[in-house]
């Protein structure tokens, strides 16, 4: 079965597309599974209503000769600080994440690579879309393999688009209006000491199927995701028909 438009009646009228979203990491993972090679696992990340900044560095163990003060530790002089400068109630930014997230374990899980699904809150505001951009810039600084998987239909942005221009690229696909919906991965890589970026690019269409995206776990090293595959067992679970 091909892409649905799960933002619009009939689908919509009867699933929300909450329900794909929630779904659809785990189903990422389970395909992950079975072409991760020993030292990575994939695992998936759900954060609802704040926006979620990943941790790129690796995960290491507690000092264990750091003092505990809340267990008798050293005492720290009372400090009366000054009233603020000011106070005000923020209006903070509220988005809605669902990822997939590749560790390399013998690098304290160290993260190599995004899966990033695009849901309507990283779409709907130009700081929200602001915030995403950003934070896929973050990741690909950081030599991390980043694939965007947008199926928003009714957000007529692309991120991707952003994303290139954020970085004062070109994409020739991109030429013209270029479709809301699309997946996409993007990794940096190192060619005659200069930083090269590498973009394999699918517009999406409503009836269509979902492609194979590469995801590098190294410079020269990719294991592919069949989006098709682990979409198709996402709606069958879901019922989504």
């Amino acid at each position: 079965m091909p892409l649905r438009d799960h933002f619009r009646s009939p689908l919509d009228d009867k699933h929300s597309w909450d329900e794909l979203h929630g779904m659809w990491p785990a189903m990422i993972v389970r395909q992950l599974i079975e072409v991760l090679p020993e030292p990575y696992f994939a695992a998936p990340g759900v954060h609802l209503g704040s926006l979620y900044e990943v941790d790129v560095g690796t995960y290491g163990d507690r000092d264990p000769g750091g003092a505990d003060f809340d267990a008798g530790g050293l005492a720290l002089a009372t400090h009366a600080p000054p009233k603020p400068t000011l106070s005000l109630e923020p209006e903070l930014r509220h988005q809605d994440v669902y990822e997939v997230r590749i560790y390399e374990s013998r690098r304290n899980r160290r993260v190599v690579a995004a899966i990033e699904i695009v849901s309507p809150s990283n779409k709907d505001r130009p700081e929200h879309r602001g915030a995403f951009v950003s934070k896929v810039a973050h990741l690909l600084k950081n030599d991390i393999c980043v694939s965007i998987i947008d199926v928003v239909s009714t957000s007529y942005f692309n991120l991707y688009a952003e994303s290139i221009d954020a970085c004062n690229g070109v994409d020739p696909a991109l030429e013209g209006e270029p479709t809301p919906v699309s997946a996409v991965t993007v990794r940096f890589r190192h060619e005659n000491r200069k930083r090269m970026m590498d973009n394999w690019y699918y517009p999406l269409a409503i009836g269509r199927a979902l492609p194979t995206l590469p995801i590098w776990l190294t410079e020269t090293f990719a294991v592919s995701l069949d989006l098709e595959a682990c979409y198709e067992e996402t709606c069958r679970t879901l019922r989504i028909r």
